[in-house]
This record gives structure tokens, C-alpha cells and sequence, in this order.
């Protein structure tokens, strides 16, 4: 008996050794190799690692590169390196992290500038934060979504009383090069009464993050915002991210009550980063190159916008769509179209006339003013298009002469009425112009008018 007791003894003696030297053995760590690289994707055997996972591609005499798993073919992993290729050999090992990029998110944000992956790039030193939450966001029930029923002011005179914008609604900045969506982004930073703005900034030149910042952001609009940039010199992998990093904080803010205006410029940037990486993956292009992925990635980008529950935050969201060679019918622009609560359209031709903002009334629209509008300012604005409508159909007749005064009513008021309205709609960069102060001015413009030579009032009476 007192030999079994022992040997009891010993083993239990032995087990609990074991058990104390188990908590000290390193976790058994998987290596791949890399056994090929084509442009910028890498691939990767050896290795299994689900979709979005950081890994460490490591060569002899240079530094760790990030990338991220991004596709798969068999036993083949393909990856996107986040930031330069230099120094990648054969043969190089592959080190799955476990980890996947996630936003910080938090009060101390405000006034901070960061890049895709979530790292300080204003010099102003580390970032604090709350929280870390996933790129890829919460999908929000229709049916939990409260309605839009409050317009925003957005500082800027034309979009306030001809294409109101309600809280949570989701718009589209169709422009070509240079017609001036950037100065009107940063209007609507500067003069919005949003709680937070989050400014994305995809894809666009490098120098232009600073001067955005400096010169049309300016000091008060940076108090109340966060800006992710992701310049066009990142990779395909980082713009995807700083688009993702944007929606997700301005998510965040949403979430604790507020009311945020969410500017992402541009929404086709981040279509060309898709395509990039895409088509580097092997999957084939479909219309004008860009593969089926694409219209997958917009709506999914832009669904995560809106309003949260009742009683809830909201995120209204500008999101710039540059339509190449002025073509809305750009595939991009037509798909952003589809999917969006509606479009502000710049025009070249405005701007060559000194006409700023040159938003196009006639080709702009919002689908959601019928909502929030009273049916006074609906008409007073239906008949104001209709005016300057009129105009530009006659623009031709008008110039050379050739249309003789009093042949078509119209016409006439269109005649008598076009100053005044360009008058109106244009505005100062400078210049804020609150929404009751717009309002003010549209009706008393609409009222003097009628009183006008050539102009149909209500009454239908021309005053001669």
C-alpha cells in the first residue's frame, strides 16, 4: 500500500512539474516562402491565412515588409504589399501576424491626420484612442434606420435651396479635373452645422492633402474634423483602407449621437485602387476594365452611410465622383449614380464663365428634398430651374440676336431673369451663408421678380 502511495506521489509530483513547464513553451509559429512576384502581388506558399491577414515578408539585410493576404488559388496565398517593395528576394519567408488593420477611433481624433493604416502623418505625436474597431464595419437593418426628416445646412447657398440635404443622406460631387470640387469641400467643412466632419481623402496628388488642410480647410474647420489620407503614391491596398478608416470613424461618431458629414474625395479612386488590385489577382475585367468587384465594392462603401437608429447620430455623406473627360456616363459615375441619394454636378463650362460654385442646377438633383422641403419652397424652386432652363435652351438665339423680344413669354422671363439668379446662385469661398439666410434671399429673389418686365408672376399676368 505504501508503495502505491508513492508512486502516486511521484507521478502527481511529475504531472505538476510538467504542467509549470508547459506555460513557458513559445507558440508554434508558421512560415511560408515566397515563390513568386508580378507587378505588385506576391505569392505565397506554405501558409494558410484567411482574407484581410497582416503578414511579414522578410529578406536577408533589409527591413520587414506589411502585406496583406488579399486572394488565394490552391496552395497559394496571393499578398499586396502596404508600402514598397524594395529589397524582396526569392525565396523570402512569409510570417503570418494573426492580425488584421483595424481604426482607431475616438474624441482625441479631432483635428489629427492619419493614413490608412491608422499612423499619425501631422507630426503632432502619438494618437490616443478609445477603441479599435474593424474596417469592414457593422451592417446596418433597413428597417432600424431612421428616416430623413431634418435638412443640413451646409453653408453653401445654391445646395440649400435647390438641392436641400437631409441628415443621412448620401450624395454624389460629379466633376471632371479642375472645376472646383475641392474648394467646394471645403466650404461644406467650414460652414456645416454637422457636430463632426471626417474628411476622406483617396487617391488624390500628395501636395494637395496639405494644401487642402492649410489653405481650404483652415484652422476652424480642422477643430471639428479627422482627415484620412491615402495619397495616389500609396498602394491599391492603403486607398482601400483610408476609405474604410474614414467610414469606420465617421461610424464611430455616429454611434455616440452625433451628427457627421462624411466628404470622401473620390469615391472613383477608390474604384480604381479595387480594380487595381483586382485584376493584379487575376480576375477579369468586365466594363471598361474594371472587374465585376468594383460595383460589388461601391455600394457596400456607401450603404455604410446614413442614419443609425431612431433617435440615433447620422452621417451625410459628399462623396466626389470624377467623371473622365466630363463623360457622365463614365461606368463609376453611372454605378455611383444608381446607388446614391442624389447628385451635385460641377461644370466646366460655369467655371470658364466665372461662375463658382459652378454647380449645374439643371443636372443636379436631390432625391430626398420632396421629404424635407415644404411644398412653398419645393415650387419656388421647381420654377427657378425652370427659368434658368429656359435660358439655356434659348442660350443660342439669345446670343447671336436672333430671338426678337416679346414672341415667346418664356423666354422673355428668362431674359429679364437670368442676372439675378446668377447672381444667387453664385457665392464666395469665403463666404458662409447659413441656411435661413439663404431661404430669405430665394423667396424675396422669387418676389421682387415678379414685379419684373417680362416676368410671369403666380397670377399668370405678364407686367409689360
Amino acid at each position: 500500500m505504501d508503495s502505491d502511495q508513492s508512486r502516486l506521489k511521484r507521478i502527481n509530483h511529475r504531472l505538476t512539474a510538467a504542467q509549470g513547464r508547459s506555460g513557458t513553451v513559445i507558440p508554434f509559429q508558421v512560415e511560408g516562402r515566397l515563390v513568386r512576384m508580378v507587378g505588385l502581388t506576391l505569392e505565397a506558399s506554405g501558409i494558410q491565412a484567411p482574407i484581410g491577414t497582416r503578414c511579414l515578408i522578410e529578406s536577408p539585410n533589409t527591413p520587414s515588409i506589411e502585406a496583406e493576404v488579399v486572394g488565394f488559388s490552391g496552395e497559394r496565398v496571393f499578398l499586396m504589399p502596404t508600402g514598397t517593395t524594395q529589397g524582396i528576394s526569392p525565396e523570402s519567408r512569409v510570417i503570418p501576424t494573426g492580425k488584421v488593420y483595424q481604426a482607431p477611433v475616438g474624441d482625441h481624433l479631432l483635428g489629427r491626420v492619419i493614413d490608412g493604416a491608422g499612423t499619425p502623418l501631422d507630426g503632432k505625436g502619438p494618437l490616443l484612442f478609445d477603441e479599435e474597431r474593424p474596417l469592414t464595419g457593422k451592417m446596418v437593418n433597413p428597417m432600424d434606420r431612421a428616416p430623413i426628416e431634418q435638412p443640413l445646412d451646409v453653408g453653401v447657398r445654391a445646395i440649400n435651396t435647390m438641392l436641400t440635404v437631409g441628415r443621412g443622406q448620401r450624395m454624389g460631387l460629379f466633376a471632371g479635373s479642375g472645376v472646383g470640387k475641392s474648394v467646394l469641400l471645403g466650404m461644406m467643412t467650414k460652414y456645416t452645422t454637422a457636430d463632426i466632419i471626417v474628411v476622406g481623402l483617396i487617391g488624390e496628388r500628395g501636395r494637395e492633402v496639405k494644401e487642402f488642410i492649410d489653405q481650404i480647410l483652415g484652422a476652424e474647420g480642422m477643430a471639428r474634423a479627422v482627415v484620412v489620407a491615402a495619397p495616389a503614391d500609396t498602394s491599391p491596398v492603403m486607398r482601400l483602407h483610408g476609405a474604410s478608416m474614414a467610414s469606420t470613424i465617421a461610424e464611430y461618431y455616429r454611434d455616440q449621437g452625433k451628427n457627421v458629414l462624411l466628404l470622401m474625395d473620390s469615391l472613383t479612386r477608390y474604384a480604381q485602387a479595387q480594380r487595381e488590385l483586382a485584376l493584379a489577382i487575376g480576375e477579369p475585367p468586365a466594363t471598361k476594365g474594371y472587374p465585376a468587384s468594383v460595383f460589388a465594392k461601391i455600394p457596400q462603401l456607401v450603404e455604410r452611410a446614413g442614419n443609425g437608429s431612431e433617435g440615433g447620430g447620422s452621417i451625410t455623406a459628399f462623396y466626389t465622383v470624377l467623371t473622365e473627360g466630363d463623360d457622365q456616363q463614365d461606368p463609376i459615375a453611372d454605378s455611383a449614380r444608381a446607388i446614391l441619394d442624389g447628385h451635385v454636378v460641377l461644370s466646366r463650362r460655369l467655371v470658364e464663365s466665372g461662375h463658382f460654385p459652378a454647380i449645374d442646377i439643371e443636372a443636379s438633383i436631390s432625391r430626398v428634398m420632396p421629404q424635407i422641403a415644404d411644398q412653398e419652397h419645393q415650387l419656388t424652386a421647381r420654377r427657378l430651374k425652370r427659368i434658368y432652363s429656359t435660358y439655356e435652351k434659348s442660350r443660342d438665339l439669345i446670343s447671336v440676336g436672333a430671338y426678337s423680344k416679346g414672341t415667346d413669354p418664356a423666354i422673355d422671363e428668362a431674359i429679364t431673369m437670368i442676372a439675378p439668379i446668377n447672381h444667387f446662385l453664385q457665392q464666395s469661398m469665403d463666404q458662409k451663408v447659413t441656411f435661413e439666410e439663404g431661404m430669405n434671399t430665394f423667396k424675396t429673389l422669387m418676389t421682387q421678380t415678379d414685379h419684373l418686365p417680362g416676368v410671369i408672376p403666380a397670377n399668370g399676368q405678364v407686367v409689360q
